[in-house]
């Protein structure tokens, strides 16, 4: 035997961060090679960004008799104005909502965040959740709205900011979500073929044109087809045609969670003498939708940040009040800067759906295999 033999490795070299990056970044002389370039550029870009965004960067300016000063920004010139943030976050957040009212629209932020945290844990996933829903989105109305309880009536064509993005994603995937397993389960019917091609047409027709030319659709067509007196407002047009574009898309997601189930799935409910909707609710749904967490999650992004679109039709969505602000002569030549905290609220919500449906894979994962 060799002096060597059974001397063990140290344990920071197996498990340790010294395995991780020997494992994954410098396993060959190719991929060490690619990791030090993509570290150098990383590590360029952050020190820029660190220089412009909080080095250099102007976080006050002085206020005079018509408003705050943006010339000490100017001086500067190097670095970031988050002074632009200070002076335009109520218009970013609430839009042309009333100035002294705006706590109301600030309450419903949090009201939504609270609802998407409590719908996120699985203890509250019985029917009492709906009650909770209901409940907290008749609170937002009476906020939004008001004009009862003492509080100042805000009319619809006023509200903006983040309440119309997160009330736009909310309800539009929450009606969306529904009408699309109907209209796959429609699409893939073998009895009805009336049905199945009147999906085929809808989802086809639907995801063939653009979300604006929808927009502009429901915002023209809409009132036609209503009862004569009958005008919705254009938030409620927009919500419509974002529920029929967002349940077009998130339809095939479920179809192909369906196609991609066993056979022998279909045939053990069969076999239970389940009813259809029994047999879908119960056994094919379910194992469905688990397969396509990921992709589902994917179209919950995409059409999260398509609500942007709604400033065609003139509603002033979180997006839209930052280019507002941006209209300002004062802080003309710093939309960087609120394009920056516009992106990272968009990343927030975005990355907040898509670390929950890992967490919901792994935990399906563990469940599959036991």
């Amino acid at each position: 035997m060799t002096p060597d033999t059974g001397r063990q490795r140290p344990v920071e070299t197996v498990l340790g961060p010294v395995a991780w990056l020997r494992a994954n970044l410098f396993n060959s002389w190719w991929s060490s090679a690619v990791s030090i370039l993509l570290l150098y550029v990383i590590a360029r870009w952050a020190m820029s960004f660190i220089g412009w965004g909080v080095v250099d960067a102007v976080w006050s300016v002085p206020t005079g008799p018509n408003g705050p000063d943006s010339a000490l920004c100017r001086q500067a010139g190097a670095g970031a104005c988050w002074a632009v943030i200070g002076d335009k976050y109520r218009l970013i957040l609430f839009g042309r909502y009333a100035y002294l009212e705006q706590w109301r629209p600030a309450i419903v932020i949090l009201l939504f965040i609270g609802l998407y945290g409590i719908s996120a844990w699985r203890r509250f996933w019985r029917w009492e959740l709906a009650l909770i829903w209901l409940g907290t989105l008749s609170v937002c109305g009476v906020l939004m709205w008001g004009g009862v309880l003492g509080l100042e009536y805000v009319p619809q064509e006023e509200w903006g900011g983040l309440p119309i993005t997160l009330m736009l994603a909310t309800f539009g995937l929450a009606l969306a979500f529904p009408l699309a397993i109907v209209v796959a389960l429609g699409r893939r019917s073998t009895g009805m073929p009336a049905v199945r091609w009147l999906c085929v047409i809808y989802i086809e027709l639907i995801r063939g044109v653009p979300l604006i030319s929808l927009l502009f659709m429901a915002s023209v067509l809409f009132p036609l087809f209503m009862p004569e007196g009958m005008n919705p407002d254009k938030l409620l047009r927009a919500q419509a045609a974002y529920v029929l574009f967002a349940g077009a898309y998130l339809a095939e997601v479920v179809r192909g969670g369906l196609q991609a189930l066993p056979r022998g799935q279909y045939e053990a409910a069969d076999a239970l003498g389940l009813s259809y909707w029994r047999k879908m609710g119960l056994v094919i749904l379910p194992q469905a939708l688990r397969l396509v967490i990921p992709p589902l999650v994917n179209t919950f992004s995409s059409n999260f940040k398509d609500t942007s679109l709604v400033l065609i039709i003139g509603i002033y969505d979180l997006l839209t009040s930052g280019k507002v602000a941006m209209a300002d002569p004062r802080w003309q030549g710093f939309g960087t800067e609120i394009y920056v905290v516009l992106a990272a609220i968009y990343f927030v919500f975005c990355y907040a759906m898509s670390k929950y449906s890992r967490g919901l894979e792994r935990e399906f994962g563990h469940a599959r295999n036991r």
